[in-house]
């Protein structure tokens, strides 16, 4: 039961005082056997799906979570997932549908929120290796019903790669870009340099001994000269894809 339903009970007086404020404190977290504490309503105040982090979770910990969730959401996502995890939540969940995102590490549980009619974004990896942190982004923008052109391997090693790409996502009216690359991450900048939309760069932990796992090609992005790029996490596809995603979201709403 919503807090709408809680406040419409209470206003027809079929609820008492005191049990609309016993439901209403019951809406704001939701125990999940031994080992979650999950807020229902988080989902609601972001317009972001829940997504649910998988790595380090059991398979029966995570299904367990999703089946719970499941009971009053349309979408949830789960990152960092094995296929352990998928065999898990499918039999949870079932016959609620649910695919494995494999290049993503992502389990996608129930449908998409809408139609892909909330936007269009445009996601751009420097190179192979970086091509699953780009699809965690466009799997978590879908998700927000927001549509996503995406090209992969196209970072500065040859130049003139992600022209055309870039080109024609700025051509076709994207809102925002995400650029995933690792090494000196060099691509975020370049990128912003030629775009007149927000750009989200993520580092990836791809490269050799002194690229630290990502550090090199975050503080390269942090230290980007080109004005209107933002930096997430090392590897955050999740946090990169909501974000263009609601600014996407938001200038539709506005058009």
């Amino acid at each position: 039961m919503s807090v709408r339903d809680v406040l419409e009970r209470y206003r027809k007086g079929e609820l008492s005082c005191d049990e609309a404020e016993r439901l209403v404190r019951m809406d704001y977290v939701r125990g999940i056997g031994e080992h979650t504490i999950f807020d229902p309503r988080r989902s609601d105040r972001k317009d972001i799906p829940e997504v649910i982090f998988g790595q380090s979770k059991s398979p029966q910990a995570v299904a367990e979570i999703v089946k719970e969730v499941m009971r009053d959401k349309e979408v949830l996502l789960v990152s960092r997932a094995t296929k352990e995890h998928f065999e898990a939540v499918r039999g949870a969940i079932d016959p609620l549908p649910a695919r494995y995102e494999e290049g993503a590490r992502m389990i996608v549980a129930g449908g998409r929120r809408g139609p892909l009619d909330r936007g269009r974004i445009g996601i751009l990896a420097a190179g192979t290796s970086d091509a699953r942190v780009a699809d965690e982004a466009r799997v978590v923008a879908e998700s927000m019903g927001v549509e996503v052109m995406a090209a992969y391997d196209v970072g500065i090693a040859a130049f003139h790669r992600f022209l055309d790409p870039l080109v024609g996502m700025l051509d076709s009216g994207v809102d925002a870009l995400v650029v995933a690359a690792g090494m000196e991450g060099a691509l975020a900048s370049v990128v912003s340099s030629l775009s007149d939309v927000p750009v989200i760069g993520v580092p990836t932990s791809v490269g050799y001994g002194a690229g630290a796992e990502g550090q090199a090609a975050l503080l390269s992005m942090l230290q980007s000269c080109s004005p209107g790029l933002a930096v997430v996490n090392i590897d955050n596809g999740v946090g990169a894809g909501a974000t263009a995603a609601l600014i996407s979201i938001r200038c539709c709403r506005h058009k």
